[in-house]
């Protein structure tokens, strides 16, 4: 089917919300649909009377002070795999599609976390850190292979990073919503609620994990009381699956061995946190998902919807909002534009 206005003659109007940096290559868009670039403090007025809205700015708490009472728009997308900035009740009840950016960012994580595994088996932090301070300090490191990883998250995302330290030589298996044995990437997946009794197996305890109100603080004291204490923790999901009060104090105690921590409960992270400066953690700025082309790759997802919107074609990575994720069973439903304004 060609691009470009339907039977109505009239393309839809889509809302970009914008941050600092806006998104490239939205040519192909802009040729499929009326397109506003907005700000924060313009959302509330394009929202009214709008088609779509794609939210470049996934980080942005605005949507939910802004969306209108009446008339907001059918569709909207994140620029990101996580969806809970967007999941405020009058979105959740409403007849409004979700869709999220499902598919980018899977691969570079899970490159990110074997990275990082390799680090604190090889102790690589502790290298860098000697090298800056110019002393030679000989120690033996780790071997990976045989080591156990346990995967807390089984979407797309957690199945990247179980391939990729499966294809490393560690034994990996998963903790997801439903309980399975000879799964295809984790061999065994446990049930959430016997993550506990999971993590006391694990030398690695990876978070890929959705936020949802199941999952925020699904690392707290009690769980790392369960993990060894040779155990490290590595969180790539979101910061909030962490209680990071207790992460601190069971690092403090010598409970776990260390942590690599990409996302934290706020961020930037504060530069008073004591995580900055504790031996035994790595800490990057939220981006383990963000290779080279990143921006432009969720451009041509967000333009390839945006031109089954304008058609009336099935959506890809229709979000489940009670879930708070896309249902692994299946995408979406077509949402035929017909020109009209609700």
């Amino acid at each position: 089917m060609e691009h470009g206005p339907n039977a109505s003659g009239e393309p839809p109007r889509v809302v970009v919300l914008q941050g600092d940096v806006p998104p490239p290559a939205m040519a192909a868009a802009e040729r499929l649909a009326h397109i506003d670039y907005v700000r924060k403090p313009q959302l509330a007025g394009a929202l009214r009377g709008c088609d779509a809205l794609f939210m470049w700015d996934f980080w942005s708490d605005a949507l939910a002070a802004a969306w209108p009472r009446e008339g907001g728009p059918r569709w909207v997308h994140i620029a990101s795999a996580g969806v809970d900035r967007l999941l405020f009740p009058d979105l959740v009840e409403g007849n409004t599609i979700v869709t999220n950016s499902r598919g980018v960012f899977d691969e570079p994580i899970a490159e990110y976390v074997l990275g990082l595994v390799l680090a604190f088996a090889k102790d690589l932090h502790t290298t860098v850190r000697l090298q800056g301070e110019r002393r030679w300090r000989h120690r033996e490191t780790e071997r990976i292979t045989g080591a156990r990883a346990l995967v807390a998250g089984t979407g797309p995302i957690g199945r990247a990073i179980a391939r990729r330290l499966t294809a490393a030589g560690l034994r990996v298996e998963g903790a997801g919503r439903t309980a399975r044995d000879r799964d295809p990437d984790f061999g065994v997946v446990h049930p959430m609620e016997r993550l506990h009794d999971a993590l006391a197996e694990a030398d690695y305890v990876v978070l890929a994990a959705p936020l949802t109100p199941g999952t925020r603080n699904m690392i707290d004291a009690a769980a790392l009381a369960r993990m060894r204490p040779s155990a490290r923790l590595i969180n790539v999901g979101r910061g909030p699956l962490v209680a990071e009060d207790d992460l601190v104090e069971a690092l403090r105690a010598g409970a776990i061995a260390g942590a690599a921590l990409d996302v934290f409960v706020d961020e930037p992270l504060a530069p008073s946190s004591p995580l900055w400066a504790m031996p035994g953690v790595i800490v990057s700025p939220h981006m383990s998902g963000d290779a080279a082309g990143w921006r432009e790759e969720l451009v041509r997802l967000f333009t390839d919807n945006l031109d089954r919107f304008a058609h009336g074609r099935e959506l890809r990575n229709v979000v489940d909002k009670r879930l708070g994720y896309v249902r692994p069973d299946a995408d979406g439903a077509p949402i035929p534009y017909a020109g009209q304004r609700r």
